[in-house]
């Protein structure tokens, strides 16, 4: 069960404003941190003026004294612009962040949960990802700083967990999309957004045959809650998303339709390591709760849509 006051890193970010809402909501006290790197206060905006959410802007490089009843990591930057704009701090994020947090979680004796991500399965060779997969992952590439730092998180929380038994709740996040998306993450449907909004050229990375699955935010943070309200812990990492699998230029054109925007769809070269094909395998989390996820993707689209419009304003 999740305690009453929660810690949750990387609380300025996308993911991480939604589930500070989400936890407050239920009646947590909740204790947001983040260095702000790329989080926003903005997003909190929300949260802050709620009595029981407490901000603190720390870097979880460094060592965090607190006293928690549950922890939730989601401390690192997530779109490759990001990422990508420091990658030593990236590693430095994921890495030392987790054995911070991971030693943080020993000292109170409380349940940790790690947002992994699905990059750990690199440019995979197996359709769809089941959780078994090691991954394909070039160790020294531009990507590298994330997914690696990532995949050495895992060990981190798994050697915790057989050598100090220590309750770790690691799931592998796809491709999550809605509002509070920062507006230069250059992920694909933000991206794709707001370059129809403003009537910009739409440019598709390579063919545009490659494929994601993307889940919405709603979706998402209620199956992070659900991972963490379990009894027990999981026996392994867990893959979360919505199975429905796209091309790039699919979304291209939903976005097209569903702005109504007249730009025009143009094709560029694919970035370095870019994976062809991305869909979870969702049967491991489905088995551990009910947690299914129930978005449609033009509705989750429309109404990221109208988040723009007013951020773009």
């Amino acid at each position: 069960m999740i305690g009453e006051r929660v810690l949750v890193t990387g609380a300025a970010g996308f993911l991480g404003s939604h589930l500070v809402d989400a936890l407050l909501q239920k009646g947590h006290e909740v204790l947001g941190v983040d260095n702000l790197f790329t989080g926003s206060k903005r997003n909190l905006s929300k949260a802050l003026q709620n009595s029981r959410f407490e901000f603190l802007r720390h870097d979880v490089t460094f060592p965090l004294f607190v006293e928690v009843d549950y922890i939730f990591n989601l401390a690192s930057p997530a779109s490759p612009v990001h990422y990508q704009r420091d990658p030593v701090q990236t590693m430095k994020t994921n890495v030392l962040g987790a054995t911070n947090l991971l030693g943080l979680a020993k000292r109170l004796r409380v349940p940790i949960f790690q947002a992994s991500t699905s990059e750990v399965y690199g440019d995979p060779e197996v359709h769809p990802q089941t959780e078994s997969y090691w991954g394909h992952v070039n160790p020294i590439g531009p990507r590298a700083c994330y997914d690696e730092g990532k995949r050495a998180a895992e060990t981190l929380f798994f050697d915790y967990k057989r050598q100090h038994h220590l309750d770790v709740r690691v799931v592998r996040i796809f491709n999550t999309y809605g509002p509070r998306m920062a507006i230069d993450d250059g992920r694909v449907i933000s991206n794709f957004i707001v370059k129809a909004l403003r009537g910009d050229d739409l440019v598709i990375a390579g063919n545009g045959k490659q494929t994601r699955s993307f889940c919405f935010y709603e979706d998402m943070v209620s199956g992070f809650i659900r991972v963490a309200a379990e009894g027990s812990p999981p026996p392994g990492p867990l893959n979360i998303g919505n199975p429905h699998e796209v091309t790039i230029e699919e979304i291209a054109n939903l976005v097209l339709l569903l702005t109504g925007s007249k730009s025009q769809l143009i094709y560029g070269p694919s970035p370095v390591d870019d994976p062809k094909r991305r869909r979870p395998d969702i049967t491991r989390l489905q088995d551990y709760t009910d947690w299914d996820p129930s978005f449609q993707l033009s509705e989750g689209i429309s109404r990221t849509i109208e988040y723009f419009r007013t951020a773009l304003t």
